[in-house]
């Protein structure tokens, strides 16, 4: 018998559905009867992977958006407003006039060293909210290593890993096996390696998966896109 359920999520830093999809697997898992015999494992996804360390600041959130989705800037702002109200919900503060977009990859490898300190969890929620809540350039070596320590990471391995490849290969082998799963936009949930959740799901939804994820954990398998719910997304085109 199989004691633990192994859940793994593909997201990025920069993807405000990921953030409201973390905060509603925290709900669902809150209500799950196996709470501790689950083990949440965050995997790499960039939806932006040849974007400089920092953008320009000069080009609004709802400017970027328009870009992406031919629309108008009215348009955008409604998508953000959107975006922004579901947050809140969620007890989630959004805040597109203050963020400054850049390359994740870092952002990624650091969530790596993480995990082997067992603080995946809280390193991740720092980097989302320095990032949609806080206006921290998440792209930046230096706000990263101020904000990984932080979330309790050591520092002179923060140092180490930033300047060095560490953690490279594990943040491709991730993108490698989104490849292989065909997934396109995130959050992605992978539950037990069998059930796929596509999207920033409902709690309910979420709560449900696991039931049935725990139910069959005896009968391991890779995750196939067969079985799964779409929600909201980022993909490489923009959020929806």
């Amino acid at each position: 018998m199989i004691t633990k359920l192994m859940v793994d999520i593909w997201s990025d830093i920069a993807c405000p559905w990921c953030y409201v999809g973390k905060r509603r697997l925290e709900s669902a898992l809150q209500r799950f009867d196996h709470r501790e015999a689950v083990e949440v494992t965050w995997r790499a996804f960039e939806l932006n992977p040849g974007s400089p360390p920092i953008e320009s600041s000069e080009v609004s959130y709802a400017a970027r958006l328009a870009s992406k989705y031919r629309t108008t800037p009215t348009e955008a702002q409604g998508m953000i407003d959107r975006m922004t109200n579901i947050a809140a919900q969620d007890g989630l503060e959004f805040r597109f006039d203050r963020i400054r977009p850049g390359n994740t990859f870092h952002a990624h490898r650091l969530l790596h060293l993480a995990a082997q300190h067992h603080r995946q969890d809280a390193v991740k929620e720092r980097f989302l909210r320095a990032y949609l809540t806080e206006g921290e350039p998440i792209g930046d070596r230096t706000a990263l290593a101020r904000l990984a320590v932080e979330a309790g990471l050591p520092a002179d391995e923060v140092s180490s890993l930033l300047e060095t490849d560490r953690f490279a290969a594990e943040v491709r082998e991730d993108q490698a096996e989104a490849r292989a799963l065909r997934i396109t936009g995130v959050p992605f949930f992978v539950f037990g390696r069998r059930l796929a959740v596509s999207g920033a799901q409902s709690a309910d939804l979420l709560l449900s998966v696991l039931d049935k994820a725990w139910a069959e954990r005896v009968v391991p398998m890779t995750a196939t896109a067969d079985e799964f719910a779409e929600g909201a997304v980022c993909g490489p085109d923009g959020c929806t």
